[in-house]
Order: structure tokens, then sequence, then C-alpha cells
């Protein structure tokens, strides 16, 4: 009994030594990676206004890029903000299953698209601010990506506010020519970001901005809509709806998010200070994220409440609408190999 107390006293000893070693191990395994640099060691391209430093250095392993995931950098919000909204969707996607028979119940495929839309688009978006700095090719390669996954989002979300969110006088208003209409402008706001970036920094500002913005404005515009004669119509009525509290919100936060998309704001209030964190793009990010998680519970709500409206609307029609993802899908997708076919040529072409 006397020499048990001595040996288990020992064996902790050897195992708290071990346990001081484990950083010095996870070191020797992952070497520190290269410092952030400023904008004179990078190319023009991966400027952003008034981030003067925080950029990751080019052409180094994948390795290293994956592992930014946990260091500091001028990306490192971006990438974390839409990380955790992927997940969390996933979450919500599997909770969603347990209730929601996606497979059997065709009035609940738009519901699964919009999920697996806002995973996908999350999903293209970390991927595109966590390893875009490998080098050129792969910045524009990542980014038109990046605006597939959002040209897909806006499908999406075009589709479940016609057919969960919408009223029936609307409905008789628009039936023609909306949903292919949000086919045409989805593939443009994929198309002109696509450009927009290809020709950054060699059209004027205010061209550039406006290839990649007008279709997102528009695109929006048309997408909103059913939700805002909705919730105009819904002023005079004295029947409770819980999802218009959620279809209000997200409302209210694309609106504020859009802001700091089209501006450069607070970093231009003070320059030299957001280089890491406090950047309008990093704002943009997390009211993008919370109008993304409103809009989905918004019409899970309507799913679940509106069946008789939307049943009655739609038919059978779930299946061309489907169809349409796909399409928008296919165009998106060939309009962005396009684009990194000219990038690639033209980097060939300054390369020589």
């Amino acid at each position: 009994m006397a020499t048990i107390v001595p040996e288990k006293l020992t064996r902790l000893f050897i195992n708290v030594q071990q346990l001081w070693q484990v950083p010095r191990l996870l070191e020797m395994a992952f070497p520190s990676p290269p410092c952030t640099v400023g904008t004179s060691d990078v190319p023009k391209v991966f400027w952003k206004p008034y981030i003067h430093t925080g950029y990751r250095p080019l052409n180094q392993t994948w390795k290293y890029y994956f592992l930014t995931l946990f260091q500091q950098h001028n990306e490192a919000v971006n990438v974390w903000t839409h990380l955790v909204a992927a997940l969390i969707l996933l979450l919500r996607f599997w909770r969603l299953s347990q209730t929601v028979d996606f497979v059997s119940d065709p009035h609940a495929h738009p519901l699964f698209i919009i999920v697996i839309a806002s995973i996908t688009y999350l999903t293209f978006s970390t991927l595109a601010h966590l390893l875009q700095a490998k080098s050129e090719f792969w910045h524009y390669s990542f980014f038109f990506m990046d605006y597939v996954g959002v040209a897909i989002y806006q499908y999406s979300s075009a589709l479940v506010h016609y057919y969960y969110a919408i009223e029936p006088d609307w409905h008789a208003r628009i039936m023609g020519f909306y949903m292919p209409g949000a086919v045409l402008l989805a593939w443009l706001s994929c198309a002109g970001s696509c450009y927009a970036k290809y020709r950054y920094h060699q059209l004027p500002r205010h061209l550039s901005r406006l290839c990649q913005e007008m279709p997102l404005g528009l695109a929006y515009a048309l997408d909103i809509s059913p939700v805002i004669h909705r919730l105009y119509t819904a002023q005079t009525s004295e029947q409770a709806d819980p999802a218009l509290l959620y279809h209000k919100c997200q409302v209210l936060f694309f609106l504020i998010g859009a802001f700091f998309f089209s501006y450069p704001y607070p970093e231009k209030w003070f320059p030299g200070k957001c280089h890491l964190f406090g950047q309008g793009h990093q704002i943009f990010h997390v009211f993008l994220v919370l109008c993304t998680l409103a809009q989905v519970q918004a019409v899970a709500l309507d799913y679940e409440s509106r069946r008789e409206i939307y049943t009655s609307l739609h038919g059978d029609q779930t299946h061309n609408f489907s169809a349409l993802c796909f399409f928008t899908v296919a165009c998106c997708l060939l309009t962005a190999a396009y684009m990194t076919s000219k990038v690639k040529c033209k980097l060939n072409c300054k390369g020589e």
C-alpha cells in the first residue's frame, strides 16, 4: 500500500510532462506559416479598398491555406461567418428532415432546394475566401464559383417566395413572367459578377459596380416582391401569422447587408484600422447570414401553415421548378467555366 501512492504520483507526473509537450509536437507537425504581407507584396487584383495589410502570401501549399482557417488575416472573419452559418443550416436541415418528408411530398421540394442552396452558397463563399490567395488564377476561379453559389441561392429564394409566401392576387399578376425572370436575372447576376471580377481595375469603378450590382438589385426586387406584397396586405388582416416577423427580418437584414456590400464602410472612415476586423464586407457577411437564417425559418413556417393556399396555386408544378433550378445551375456553371478559361488565357499571355 505504501508503494502504490508514489507509483500513481509518478505516473501522474509523467502524464503532465507529456501534456506540456503537446504544443511543441503540434508546432513540429504544423510549422509556423509565413507572416501576412502588405499590398506591395501581392498583385493588384487582391487589393481591397483601404485595407493595406493582412494579406496572405501567394504560391504557398494548399495545406498552408487550409491551416489559415485558424490564423489571423484579413479574410479570416469572412471565412468563419459563412462556415459557422453553413454548419447551423446543416443542423437545421437535419432537424427539418425529422418532420418534413422531402422525398415523398412534392410540395416540400422548394423547401429542400432553398436549404441546400443556402448551404451551397455559404460553403462556396467559405472556400473562396479561404483559398483564393493561392494564386491569381485560383483567386478568379474561387470567386467565380462563389458567384455561381450566389446565383443558385437567388433562384431558390425566388422559388420559395413564389411557392410558399405569395398571395393569390399577386400570383395572378406575375405568374406569366416571375419564374422565367428569376432564372434570367440569377444568370445575369452570375455573369455580371464574373465579368466585373475579370475586368476589375480595368473598368471604371462605377461601371464595374453597375455590372455586378444592377442585376443583383433587379433580381432582389423581383424575388422579394411576393413577400413585400404579403407584408403590405397583412396590415389589414387580424389573423396571426408567425412567419411575417421572420419575413420582415429577412428584408431588413438584407437591406442593411446590401449597404455594406456596396460601400466600403467603416474602413473608409478609419483607413488603416480595419485590416483584420470591422471591414464592411465582414458586416455584410453577418447580415446576409442573418437574412438567410430568417428566410429559411419563414418559409419553413409557410410550408407548415399555408398548404391549402400553395397547393391550390401550384398543383403538381414542383417538377417544373426543379427543372428550372437545374437549368439555372447549368447556365451559371458554364458561364463560370467560360470566364475561367478567359482568365487562364489572360494570365498565360501576361506571363509570356
